[in-house]
């Protein structure tokens, strides 16, 4: 059975950080890309920042470059999204994303999210 779970949400004040985590179950992680996104209320679902499954490259949205950090552990099948500096812009439901590339259509897993709220 496949599982996401997301952790360490919370109420931040404005220039503080959060260390949102992700463990997954019930696939091969190591081949799976690991995604974070995240959808403020009355907005669609944004990809936030991106680790591949191989060769370590990572990619974030321009509205996080320099402030959030995603990291990956594959031997504890673990994802990480480090949120320096936050703003009240960032207040959004984060979800954790498992996407394997290599088929088509792609094969996506999605956690339920955790709320960050960053408000003063």
């Amino acid at each position: 059975q496949v599982q996401l779970v997301e952790s360490g949400g919370g109420l931040v004040q404005p220039g503080g950080s959060l260390r949102l985590s992700c463990a997954a179950s019930g696939f091969t992680f190591s081949i799976f890309a690991m995604n974070w996104y995240r959808q403020a209320p009355g907005k669609e679902r944004e990809l936030v920042a991106a680790a591949a499954s191989v060769g370590g490259s990572t990619n974030y949205a321009d509205s996080v470059k320099g402030r959030f950090t995603i990291s990956r552990d594959n031997a504890k099948n673990m994802v990480y999204l480090q949120m320096n500096s936050l703003k009240p812009e960032d207040t959004a439901v984060y979800y954790c994303n498992a996407e394997y590339r290599f088929v088509y259509p792609r094969i996506n897993y999605w956690g339920k999210g955790t709320l960050v709220s960053v408000s003063s």
